[in-house]
């Protein structure tokens, strides 16, 4: 019989797969402009205050037909496929319940995620695009029927405990905005949230014992992805296509494949094929997951105002995409803190002298950069 650890070891070779078939209703249509100036046309009916995401969705790594090995033995004959299509994503369910997630790893869910590649937005991780748009209607639930009063959100550990800290101030006048100013500030603040896991995962986070997720950090998708979430979240509140979490699960599903559609995303064998023109590159497809540096290529920029990294060859130009950082005269980073205190579970993040805020955040990836340089295998192909 398999024990509790062997089944978690299993998902986890399982975790950064995930990616089968299922269709999608008639579409929303995204709003991905480089700089969105969306508003509420209306207050628009909110839900209560959500339960947070049970962690992240298994997310791929970047490549494809992955080789695998446990424990440091090879698994024969098993791949991690990875690719996906915008037209068979399956439905959306915010990720509330952990069984739900357990369920899309081992391939009997309805919710699909994976790569694809698009000619603007490069290479796109379903699953990092869910999950910041989930956070971010999580977070707008909370600050809503807050705004303006000081308290603090805390939320589960990655490396440190995760805190958010919302200043007292005078919220405006008017009901739409203030409807407005919320979804901004949870989006800025989801984004803020996505940007820490990768941080987290360079310096030893494990949302699994025994196995390290550093084949993941800064990979070159991760944060346009969650980027783009957040935008697809935030048009979703604002437009009133999120009245309760019902209604947020059916929209997102619908919008996903709109805002694929304006990127460009393209079918699985043109997906496969940049793949194989960066092998070598970016990647290493004699790896096998989870070896650190089966990815090569890593994006340490963390700036919510960000372009794609498309591969040498791309010519399309790359979509820019960006989140406010004012609002109706409101400066965003004014509004609340997002604070990451010590724990007992540090692993190799050094320790604060009170907590992590997001002004350190560059100086963190800047140490992994510079690290990742020195230890990082030469490759075969320029970069």
């Amino acid at each position: 019989m398999l024990t509790r650890l062997a089944i978690f070891n299993i998902i986890f070779i399982l975790i950064i797969s995930g990616c089968t078939t299922s269709s999608v209703s008639e579409t929303i249509a995204a709003h991905l402009e480089s700089e969105t100036q969306e508003e509420a046309s209306q207050v628009w009916q909110t839900p209560p205050a959500l339960d947070a995401p049970n962690g992240l969705r298994p997310c791929c790594a970047f490549g494809y037909n992955l080789k695998v090995k446990a424990w440091g033995i090879p698994i024969p004959f098993y791949r991690i496929d990875n690719i996906v299509e915008a037209s068979t994503l399956g439905d959306h369910r915010y990720n509330d319940n952990f069984w739900l997630g357990t369920a899309a790893v081992l391939g009997i869910g309805s919710e699909k995620s994976g790569i694809v590649y698009s000619h603007k937005g490069g290479f796109l991780d379903i699953a990092h695009i869910r999950d910041t748009a989930d956070y971010t209607y999580y977070l707008f639930s909370h600050i809503y029927p807050k705004l303006g009063q000081e308290w603090t959100l805390t939320l589960s550990d990655e490396l440190a405990q995760r805190k958010i800290h919302f200043n007292r101030f005078t919220p405006p006048s008017s009901d739409r905005q203030r409807y407005t100013l919320s979804a901004y500030l949870a989006a800025r603040l989801a984004y803020r949230l996505a940007v820490w896991h990768e941080i987290a995962q360079w310096y030893g986070y494990r949302s699994v014992a025994g196995f390290s997720e550093g084949i993941s950090a800064f990979s070159p998708e991760d944060l346009y992805s969650n980027l783009m979430g957040a935008r697809l979240s935030l048009t979703l509140i604002l437009n009133g296509d999120a009245t309760n979490l019902e209604h947020y699960n059916q929209s997102m599903q619908r919008i996903i494949p709109s805002a694929l559609a304006q990127l460009e995303a393209q079918p699985r064998q043109a997906t496969q094929q940049w793949f194989d023109l960066i092998d070598g590159q970016w990647w290493n497809s004699q790896e096998r997951v989870p070896d650190k540096f089966l990815v090569l290529k890593r994006d340490y920029h963390l700036a919510d105002k960000r372009y794609p990294v498309l591969p040498f060859g791309e010519t399309t130009p790359p979509h820019y995409l960006t989140l406010p950082d004012v609002y109706a005269g409101y400066s965003l980073k004014q509004l609340a803190e997002f604070q990451l205190w010590p724990t007992k579970q540090m692993a190799n993040l050094p320790i604060p002298k009170t907590y992590w805020k997001e002004a350190d955040f560059a100086d963190l990836a800047e140490k992994a950069r510079q690290i990742d340089q020195k230890t990082r295998p030469k490759t075969t192909k320029n970069d």
